[in-house]
């Protein structure tokens, strides 16, 4: 027998939002015959009317675990909150996920919630990068993921503390890093326009003293080839420094400006400079390779031990590409107490490198317990 015919197609409908196919029977024919109607079946439909939904917000993400901890910073998104409940936090924390200027990822939580990395473990790449089952032992890495605000929080007993690479417009606030084996926080791979602020650094260089930086902005030259990402240079540029207390026991440069960056602020931080080592030329509160940079209403003091030869020094590398590296720097209303050790609060390495843009250094500075005084160039009222 050959059926013809037409579908008859009967509709759920749910509270008037949703309409699916319930079931569909077919109208048959018989051959020269009247329609035969084969549509005769008893169905017992459930009243679905009324739809109860749940609404979860998952703009505040509570975590108490490590696990819990890497799971949020992977499926982190713009606008969201992830809360760090008081505890340690054992364990490698990697954050690749991009906020935005309107909506801006947090990581937040007490001074009692610390991460810590045992690592680094696994064979590293040539040039830092997550993955590959490569532990960096960083004790937080935010990786290509701007916009994002730190707060609160403590980490310790890592490699190193804060590393931010291609993260731009990162905020840390209030943060305690201490006790790492190299440098605390460090602007890295063009994280420019980032701010760290009110937080408190102590005991870095636990084992390469002089790679135990506080506050590191950009890369030395000799690193472009890795971290050299814009135009092939490090432009970690207009990082701000503000209100932070560094030391004791920082034993390498409280902040450390490398080469290739600019238009920085390094503004009312206090430095204690006892432990400082001295090694690999660390002997200065804020070496200065940069150009551009406001460094204004500071306090520096030393204590023994420690190793001090000026309280701020400039230096001058030659980079590809060219930049007027070390000039251009401006220095006002800072107070340096030099404990007896140190030559110059403001030491200008050379003026003649800098003849387009001189370093100034105002009148509002001033200076105690220095061997040779307040600066080597002349004060500008």
């Amino acid at each position: 027998m050959r059926r013809s015919g037409t579908t008859r197609t009967t509709l759920l409908v749910l509270s008037g939002l949703l309409s699916v196919p319930l079931i569909t029977l077919p109208q048959a024919r018989a051959a020269g015959g009247p329609v035969v109607d084969v549509s005769v079946v008893d169905v017992s439909v459930v009243d679905v009317s009324v739809v109860d939904v749940s609404v979860v917000d998952v703009s505040v993400v509570d975590v108490s675990t490590a696990a819990q901890l890497k799971s949020a910073l992977a499926a982190a998104r713009p606008g969201q909150t992830i809360r760090l409940a008081a505890g340690e936090y054992r364990g490698a924390f990697v954050a690749q996920r991009a906020g935005t200027a309107a909506a801006p990822i947090t990581l937040t939580g007490p001074a009692g919630a610390v991460l810590v990395n045992d690592g680094p473990s696994g064979t590293a790449p040539s040039c830092p990068a997550p993955g590959g089952g490569w532990d960096s032992g960083y004790g937080l890495w935010l990786y290509n993921a701007p916009y994002w605000k730190l707060t609160g929080f403590t980490v310790k007993e890592s490699k190193k503390g804060v590393v931010l690479d291609n993260s731009h417009h990162v905020t840390l606030d209030g943060l305690s890093v201490h006790h790492v084996e190299d440098e605390a926080v460090h602007f890295r791979r063009s994280s420019s326009d980032g701010v760290i602020r009110n937080s408190a650094i102590t005991h870095t260089g636990l084992v390469q003293p002089g790679y135990g930086e506080a506050v590191y902005i950009g890369s030395a030259g000799s690193n472009w080839g890795c971290h050299g990402n814009q135009g092939g240079a490090d432009r970690s540029d207009r990082v701000q420094v503000l209100d932070n207390r560094i030391g004791p026991n920082v034993a390498a440069e409280h902040i450390d400006i490398k080469e290739g960056t600019s238009g920085g602020v390094i503004r009312g931080n206090t430095f204690d400079g006892t432990g400082i080592s001295g090694q690999n030329s660390a002997d200065s509160w804020v070496d200065v390779k940069g150009t551009g940079y406001l460094i204004e209403n500071n306090t520096g003091t030393l204590a023994p031990p420690g190793t001090l030869a000026n309280g701020y020094e400039t230096h001058h590398p030659s980079t590809t590409p060219s930049f007027p590296n070390g000039c251009g720097n401006v220095w006002r209303g800072n107070r340096s107490d030099l404990g007896g050790a140190g030559a110059y609060a403001i030491k200008i390495t050379s003026t003649s490198k800098c003849s387009a843009a001189p370093n100034l250094v105002r009148a509002g500075n001033t200076v105690t317990n220095a061997t040779s005084g307040l600066t080597n160039i002349p004060v500008t009222p």
